[in-house]
């Protein structure tokens, strides 16, 4: 059993709570509470207020004092990412940058085909390696709750590796990895069949035993030219629905389409949405869908940001995430890429913080987290400074002194 605990004063916490999960967020709707402490037991935040207050009526309470001025956040909820795979796409980045097309760099021998042939020739040992130290990297930025795909196997004994992996790695590493299965990432150049007979032998074969091992409960699909249609996915998530499978979806990312079929299989979200015109954003917004933006993906390949802006005036919830990838998203920066995207589609503070923190985890059906709130995961982040606007007003350069998970101190700067 834990130690109870008061950590504290911050000269701010920003608790995140009482906001509504969809629509716009005015800077004036964020809770501010000054001088502040937390009291963390067993993992979970049992109380929030002023800390000289909470310090009188301490008895039985480990006090952790801390020095100087410090705002305090949710822990960072990065709702997205790719960090489990073998080798490198550094090459297909500077063939992008001299201009090269997508095709092109494909055919001389880039793009997911790559990365999968790379990641099959990576040992589980070797992946376990690679995605702890991307996840720790990603602690160290705030960041608590990563969720992690697959698809880079593209076999059911190659997803089974990376989706095994990401179970090890997420015993021996602080934050908590939530894995997805992304078999349905494009048809396996090596495969023989057809769209339909891959995704009708990864759904017969692979599903069972995701749910034997409880390896994840959440399926993922590309919906794209480039990979598979919304008729070839349609069998595939009829199955997954079928089995109690979340469904989150590639959507929209070059063409439309993929978020209507996210909102047809009622799924948890719709990732990307830079080709989204103004009918799938209203249909996203009428639907309980969330729509998470991945500025890293819009940053790496110099394309259109998803319509942040749009959503959130059209009544959607938003979520941001890193898409931190081998390929079109290399930076893996959730901060700083929230930060560009505020910037450019014009979103509040408090909408940027939202969609990296509790709208984040409601994209990966998560409700005990993303706030600073009586009964909720003890997982915040403390920044040198009195003034939580200074975090992304430094887009991404200000970065956490010190990260706590579960209410136990599990980074810190000065350390």
């Amino acid at each position: 059993m834990n130690t109870k605990k008061l950590i504290g004063p911050f000269k701010q916490v920003i608790p995140m709570s009482g906001l509504s999960l969809k629509g716009a967020i005015s800077d004036d709707q964020l809770m501010i509470i000054k001088d502040a402490g937390i009291i963390v037991a067993d993992g979970k935040i049992q109380d929030i207020g002023d800390f000289e207050t909470l310090v009188k009526n301490s008895e039985g309470i480990e006090i952790h004092e801390l020095k100087g001025n410090h705002t305090c956040l949710p822990g960072l909820v990065d709702a997205h990412t790719h960090i489990c795979f073998g080798g490198t796409r550094a090459n297909d980045y500077a063939m992008r940058n001299a201009g090269k097309s997508y095709l092109e760099i494909a055919k001389a021998g880039g793009g997911i085909w790559d990365t999968v042939t790379q990641t099959r020739k990576a040992s589980s040992e070797e992946l376990v390696k690679r995605t702890t130290k991307l996840a720790n990297r990603h602690l160290k930025n705030g960041v608590t709750t990563i969720e992690v795909k697959s698809g880079y196997g593209l076999s059911v004994a190659e997803e089974l590796k990376m989706l095994r992996a990401i179970q090890e790695t997420n015993k021996n590493v602080s934050a908590d990895l939530i894995a997805t299965c992304l078999a349905a990432h494009m048809l396996p150049k090596d495969y023989s069949g057809s769209q339909s007979d891959y995704l009708a032998e990864i759904s017969e074969q692979l599903f069972p035993i995701l749910k034997e091992e409880k390896l994840t409960n959440r399926i993922d699909a590309f919906i794209e030219e480039s990979a598979f249609s919304a008729e070839q996915i349609t069998p595939y998530f009829e199955k997954a629905k079928a089995m109690g499978f979340d469904i989150t979806v590639h959507a929209d990312q070059f063409s439309t389409s993929g978020s209507k079929v996210a909102i047809d299989f009622e799924a948890i979200s719709a990732d990307h949405l830079e080709a989204s015109t103004q009918m799938e954003v209203e249909l996203l917004a009428k639907s309980n869908v969330i729509a998470t933006a991945l500025p890293g993906a819009s940053i790496g390949l110099g394309c259109d940001f998803t319509p942040a802006r749009n959503i959130l005036d059209a009544g959607g919830a938003l979520a941001i995430a890193s898409d931190h990838n081998p390929g079109s998203a290399p930076m893996g920066d959730l901060l700083t890429q929230a930060a560009i995207l505020g910037t450019f589609e014009k979103l509040s503070n408090a909408e940027v913080l939202a969609g990296i923190t509790f709208r984040a985890a409601a994209a990966l059906n998560l409700n005990d987290r993303g706030q600073l709130a009586e009964g909720y995961t003890g997982d915040f982040i403390g920044f040198h400074t009195d003034n939580y606007q200074e975090i992304l007003y430094n887009q991404g350069n200000f970065k956490p002194c010190m990260v706590w998970k579960n209410g136990e101190l599990v980074f810190d700067k000065h350390k």
